[in-house]
């Protein structure tokens, strides 16, 4: 795996190119914002069409990082499903691949802000997760240590070579950890916009998804 490696908080961590956090000492693969089922729930509310394969492309994705890294633990960092309905209304075929990556596996739903958690589909259901150092939630809470969480889609932009690019980040400082979006047709927040900027301390660095991650330092807008 071409993954980035870094410390946090006394624990050694793998950001994926996928998007995904492998925490190797209790071989646990976290992911947030899965999103599975948001082509449907667009279709339901009327709104833009999406090509109907996120869910499909989501646990592809899933499946191989949980071969690659042999994980036994799973924490789905919250939104898993777009919304309740996506999770009830999952096809057959779907929700029988899903149940197979959670097969042998301990899986852990976080409470996110999209769903309630799917009910159905097993696993054990929080609003919060502590392991160790860290503490796993869904939305980050500004004064907290240790903290693992999503929710905001995080990506940066950069120049390369004279083009400008925009790619899916980790953001991390010295309290907390930022998992960018996992799920496909997910989009993204600038992190130079104030909801990331204010949040992250000065030395906040971001860790660029691509075929191999790159971490520099988190880009900001000029005050």
């Amino acid at each position: 795996m071409n993954d980035l490696i870094f410390d946090f908080f006394g624990e050694t961590l793998h950001a994926l190119p996928s998007g995904a956090l492998w925490w190797p000492g209790r071989r646990l693969l976290c992911a947030s914002d899965l999103h599975l089922g948001k082509s449907d729930r667009m279709a339901r509310l009327g709104g833009p069409m999406l090509p109907p394969y996120d869910t499909q492309e989501t646990l592809d994705r899933l499946g191989a990082d949980l071969s690659a890294t042999g994980a036994r633990e799973v924490i789905c960092l919250g939104d898993s499903f777009d919304d309740l309905a996506a999770s009830r209304d999952m096809v057959e075929t779907l929700k029988d691949r899903l149940l197979g990556l959670m097969a042998g596996r301990r899986w852990v739903w976080i409470l996110g802000n999209h769903d309630p958690g799917p009910v159905d589909l097993g696993g054990t259901h929080l609003a919060e997760h502590v392991l160790g150092p860290l503490t796993f939630r869904h939305i980050a809470e500004p004064g907290t240590t240790g903290e693992v969480s999503g929710h905001y889609h995080p990506k940066a932009r950069v120049s390369l070579r004279g083009r400008s690019l925009s790619r899916r980040c980790f953001l991390l400082d010295d309290a907390r950890l930022i998992l960018p979006a996992y799920g496909a047709y997910t989009g993204g927040l600038d992190c130079a916009r104030p909801e990331l900027s204010d949040l992250m301390g000065a030395g906040a660095e971001a860790i660029l998804l691509g075929p191999t991650p790159v971490r520099l330092p988190m880009p900001r807008r000029p005050r």
